[in-house]
């Protein structure tokens, strides 16, 4: 099992970095401002969809400029590439969570 922090400088520092400061602005909306989790969650998502787009951009300029690649390798950076999106996720569905939470009651 891979450790958070490696998984964390894998999915790309800068994205990563992003989405972690839209996750804890999150939270602090969440206290202050409710009207903007979905929003956050929503740039949280949109983020991470941009990060990981990039980093399949680059394994297709990587693949352009060699003729024969191994699976393993092409797998690997397939798979490094789904990191933010799923960091993403996870943050956009906390985002739903606190939406839920915060709806009034019937």
């Amino acid at each position: 099992m891979t450790d958070i922090f490696t998984l964390f400088i894998s999915g790309g520092p800068v994205g990563m970095i992003i989405i972690t400061l839209l996750f804890i602005a999150l939270f602090f909306a969440a206290w202050k401002a409710p009207a903007w989790v979905e929003e956050i969650g929503k740039a949280a998502l949109t983020v991470s969809i941009f990060w990981t787009l990039l980093g399949q951009l680059q394994i297709v300029d990587f693949l352009s400029g060699h003729d024969d690649v191994a699976t393993n390798i092409l797998a690997g950076g397939i798979k490094v590439s789904l990191i933010p999106v799923l960091y993403g996720l996870i943050v956009y569905f906390v985002s739903l969570i606190l939406r839920i939470i915060q709806k009034p009651r019937i």
